[in-house]
């Protein structure tokens, strides 16, 4: 292990520029047949949210990263290439079938756990085992189906004091989900289409059988490469969230092997706290960003609240000084910021946040407020960019205009109105 004199040290900016470049935030948009896959990689997920009061939000994270994109093409990048398919990562997501093996790890050991619910989990499925076989059965004489298909066979009922107590047929799909004994066919009118996997799988995904170890070591560096510096706590936040088991042995088993490095982050005066690492792949990355540090590229962009870059929390705090929360459920009353707050990223800072609202009845995408950080709410410069951002939302989302019914910055509100 190196000692912390022989650490190479990145600066803050350095360390943010990184993680923009890898998550596509920055420099020229991929293009061409294969951009829904570049992207899909380097994120690892996409979380699927059904919350749609702008789009949905793994509608919105690539449009973050792509621009405007025809949607119908990457309907048929999920369900007739299949390149993706849904399974538990960033809870529930969109995730590679080119990495089926990372996720049979965890398939094979769904409810194998210590946890309460996990052991509630393996009991109830024990106990309906009929209803199990059952749901099964249909699906393979019958074809995907969607779960009013079903019967209510279980011997007993789910009990979870939460909205899903007494759903049983929408339970055992979910357990028999993360098991992959069942995956996700299709989606109509936003329901979804349960088959077994061969009706959901091509015939090239890969089926290795990865050990635990060997799973963890994968999903960890594949999450590193995605956040660019990390500690092991953001690792394990990321991509297949706390199903991490042994990732202090698997992270130093890595670092033994030159395939991670150590850092030390600098802001300013002082050294970040913590162990921070990079991947070894991303050096040359890491050399081209600090040796070209004048001509970084930067873009202006809205991030939905379920952004693959913020959506640890705390790491959003400890890298961008930017503290963000979702308001979704907190009684509006008490918001701070809005229902759908969309965090604005501009270069290489977080500046801000908008709350907008899509009105699909008159075609206008209404902007209730702008919320500006105090280091940029004096300044006019974002403001054109921001206004193109906006711009580019709406046509995006098949808004006609813009409509601006809340606060904005007095410094910014000439160039967002003739924006709009």
């Amino acid at each position: 292990m190196r000692s912390a004199q022989s650490l190479r040290t990145l600066s803050l900016t350095t360390a943010r520029r990184l993680a923009l470049s890898r998550q596509h935030l920055a420099g020229n948009r991929a293009a061409g047949p294969a951009r829904f896959l570049d992207v899909v990689r380097d994120l690892c997920c996409l979380q699927l949210d059904p919350t749609q009061v702008v789009a949905r939000s793994h509608l919105l994270v690539l449009w973050s990263r792509l621009g405007a994109y025809p949607l119908a093409d990457l309907e048929s990048f999920i369900w007739k290439e299949r390149q993706l398919f849904e399974y538990f990562a960033h809870c529930a997501s969109l995730v590679l079938t080119e990495d089926f093996p990372i996720h049979r790890a965890r398939m094979r050991h769904f409810t194998a756990g210590s946890s309460l619910r996990e052991q509630q989990a393996a009991r109830w499925l024990k106990d309906n085992a009929g209803f199990r076989r059952y749901i099964v059965a249909e699906l393979r004489r019958k074809g995907p189906l969607p779960s009013d298909a079903f019967e209510d066979r279980s011997r007993a009922g789910w009990r979870s004091g939460g909205w899903n107590t007494g759903r049983n047929v929408n339970q055992m799909l979910e357990l028999l989900l993360g098991h992959g004994h069942v995956l996700v066919a299709g989606r109509v009118a936003g329901q979804r289409l349960w088959g077994l996997p061969e009706h959901c799988l091509p015939g090239w995904t890969p089926r290795d059988v990865l050990s635990v170890r060997d799973a963890v070591r994968l999903a960890a560096q594949r999450s590193l490469r995605a956040l660019g510096v990390a500690q092991a706590a953001h690792i394990r936040r990321y991509f297949v969230r706390d199903t991490y088991p042994g990732l202090p042995d698997a992270l130093n088993d890595l670092e033994a092997e030159g395939r991670i490095l150590r850092v030390r982050l600098r802001d300013g005066s002082r050294d970040m706290p913590g162990t921070w690492y990079v991947h070894a792949e991303e050096l040359p990355l890491l050399d081209k960003l600090e040796a070209e540090e004048g001509s970084w590229e930067g873009r202006t962009v809205l991030l939905s609240p379920f952004d693959n870059l913020i959506c640890d929390r705390a790491r959003t705090e400890a890298l961008w000084d930017f503290r963000f929360r979702l308001e979704i459920y907190v009684p509006r009353e008490k918001r701070q910021y809005g229902y759908f707050v969309m965090p604005l990223l501009h270069g290489d800072r977080m500046i801000g946040r908008v709350d907008p609202e899509l009105d699909r009845e008159h075609g206008r995408l209404n902007i209730n407020a702008i919320h500006v950080e105090e280091h940029a709410a004096r300044s006019a410069e974002p403001a054109r960019a921001v206004a193109s951002a906006l711009k580019s939302l709406a046509t995006f989302v098949g808004a006609r205009e813009l409509h601006y019914p809340g606060p904005v910055p007095k410094a910014w509100r000439r160039a967002l109105v003739a924006g709009a």
